[in-house]
């Protein structure tokens, strides 16, 4: 939150070339607090200095000789490129008042100067700045935050899939349709199937034969969108070995209860089960 003694420490240029006009604003500013004031009576400056100092608040005299503040405008707009111009124009021309606020200024005090509106403009003006400020910084951080939060995601997520490359589980996700979203390692092989150019899924035969009554019972546990776990299955390869896997599965459903998919982990357990069955005849 921007609090008194953050406005009265903001940084504020005035710009005028009547050097009367310029000590009476430095004078009143100084009386109420203002800490940070700098001034210039040339308008060929006021860009340059705005550029090195980027103030918070320009107060700017629209009727200059050489370069009037409206020209000062269209220079500041070439700095300020978010489109905010923290420049309160002064004028002793009721006509140039709207102007001014269509060139970019964002208020105008009016000349003869009453002390006590200045006053109120400029603080108004300042507590406005310095939360629009705020805001950009804001801004900055959450946007750094959720580049660094993308990048932990995709490292945590190529993390993942290193692992499971490493690893001899296979892991794969199903949409509503069936259509698989995800897959890590040889799914399609593993599960006997073949995806056609429709996106539709067929059984692949071209591995094998497979025990048709367990194929079966697999795709009704799929059907029904019913859980399993470590469901064991086998096909014979074409050279006559048996081979055998083993998968476990989940429906997913969203918090309102629609059915959104599936998603599963499974592995070749051929060398487990040809161990068990062997201790199972001794």
């Amino acid at each position: 939150m921007i609090n008194e003694q953050d406005i009265l420490n903001a940084s504020i240029l005035i710009v005028d070339d009547q050097q009367s006009n310029v000590l009476l604003l430095e004078e009143m500013l100084h009386d109420v607090g203002y800490a940070c004031i700098a001034s210039t009576t040339d308008p060929y400056m006021a860009c340059e200095l705005h550029r090195k100092n980027r103030y918070d608040l320009m107060l700017l005299d629209l009727q200059m000789p050489g370069l009037d503040g409206f020209q000062v405008m269209e220079g500041l707009k070439q700095i300020e490129t978010g489109g905010y111009l923290p420049v309160l124009a002064i004028t002793a021309q009721p006509g140039h008042k709207l102007r001014a606020l269509i060139a970019g200024a964002k208020d105008f005090i009016a000349k003869p100067f009453d002390l006590v509106e200045i006053q109120t403009r400029i603080h108004n003006m300042l507590e406005v700045r310095l939360l629009y400020r705020e805001l950009e910084i804001q801004n900055k951080v959450l946007e750094q935050k959720v580049l660094e939060r993308t990048a932990e995601l995709r490292e945590s997520e190529a993390r993942f899939r290193r692992l499971t490359e490493l690893s001899s589980d296979w892991h794969w996700e199903q949409d509503k349709n069936g259509h698989f979203t995800k897959i890590f390692g040889p799914v399609y092989d593993m599960l006997g199937i073949r995806v056609n150019d429709d996106l539709t899924i067929t059984r692949d035969y071209q591995g094998g034969t497979w025990n048709e009554c367990e194929r079966d019972i697999l795709e009704e546990y799929l059907t029904t969108r019913q859980p399993f776990l470590d469901f064991v299955y086998s096909r014979t390869k074409p050279d006559g070995s048996q081979q055998y896997l083993m998968v476990s599965g989940e429906p997913i459903f969203s918090p309102s209860g629609r059915f959104m998919g599936y998603r599963g982990i499974g592995k070749e357990v051929t060398e487990a089960m040809a161990t068990r069955q062997g201790v199972t005849s001794s």
